[in-house]
C-alpha cells in the first residue's frame, strides 16, 4: 500500500493539506494502519522532516489516544515528523486544555479530522472500574466514570478490571462520550464539524493485533 500525498512529499505541506477532505484525512490514517499492519511502511528520511518542519507546520488529522506506552501514534498509523498533533492522558478523555488543543490543531492549524482513539485491556479504564483511589489519579479516573456508569449489565456480572469484555465495553463507550463532550464544550469544533470542515470520529486500537477499528466503515483504495 502506498499514500500518493506522503509518497510525493515527506511530510504534509500548506498545499498537501489544504487540498485534503476530512474523509481523505481519515482514510489515510486507516491505510497507514494497514501499512503498519503489513510491515509495509512508507519510507521516509526523519531528518529532512525535521528541516521541512522547521518553519512551519501542516498536520492532517488530531488525534487523542492514551497514554499506553504501546500505542506509538505515528508509528501504528505509520506517519511521520509533521503529520499528526498527538494529545495523549490516560483514559483518553477531554478536558479545556486538550481541547483548547483540538482548536488549535483544528481551526488555527488545519488539520481535517479529529480522532478519539482508545485501546483494548485499558489500563486507566481497569482502574475506573475497580474504582481505584491513588493520590491525583483518583480524579483522574472519576473522568471515565461515566462511561463505567453507562453499562448496563445484568444482575450479578463482574464489573471489575478482572472482566476485560466488560472493560473493553467501557473503553469504547468512553470513546463515545468523549466525542460527545467535545462537540457540547467546544463551539468553535462543533461549528467546524456541523459544516463540514473537519470530521471528529471513534476508534479503537486492539493491542494484540495492531489494529484500528474506526467507528465507520472506510474502503482501503490503495
Amino acid at each position: 500500500m502506498t499514500n500518493p500525498i506522503n509518497a510525493i512529499a515527506p511530510t504534509q505541506t500548506a498545499e498537501t493539506q489544504s487540498a485534503l477532505t476530512p474523509a481523505a484525512a481519515l482514510q489515510m490514517l486507516a491505510e497507514g494502519n494497514a501499512r503498519f499492519l503489513n510491515g509495509n511502511f512508507i519510507k521516509r528520511s526523519l531528518i529532512e522532516q525535521v528541516q521541512q518542519t522547521s518553519t512551519g507546520q501542516y498536520p492532517f488529522a488530531a488525534i487523542v489516544s492514551c497514554i499506553d506506552s504501546r500505542i506509538p501514534t505515528e508509528i501504528i498509523f505509520d506517519q511521520g515528523i509533521g503529520d499528526v498533533f498527538n494529545a495523549r492522558v490516560a483514559g483518553n478523555f477531554i478536558n479545556e486544555d486538550i481541547l483548547g488543543s483540538l482548536e488549535f490543531a483544528c481551526k488555527l492549524a488545519g488539520s481535517k479530522v479529529i480522532v478519539i482513539m482508545g485501546h483494548t485491556s485499558c489500563g486507566a479504564v481497569k482502574g475506573a472500574c475497580d474504582h481505584a483511589k491513588l493520590g491525583n489519579l483518583t480524579q483522574m479516573l472519576d473522568k471515565i466514570m461515566p462511561a463505567v456508569d453507562a453499562i448496563e449489565t445484568p444482575a450479578g456480572t463482574d464489573r471489575s478490571s478482572k472482566n476485560l469484555d466488560f472493560v473493553n465495553r467501557v473503553a469504547k463507550k468512553n470513546v463515545e462520550l468523549t466525542i460527545e463532550n467535545i462537540k457540547a464544550q467546544s463551539p468553535v469544533l462543533n461549528e467546524m464539524w456541523e459544516s463540514g470542515e473537519i470530521d471528529i470520529v471513534g476508534a479503537m486500537y486492539d493491542v494484540k493485533s495492531g489494529a484500528v477499528i474506526f467507528d465507520q466503515p472506510i474502503k482501503i483504495t490503495s
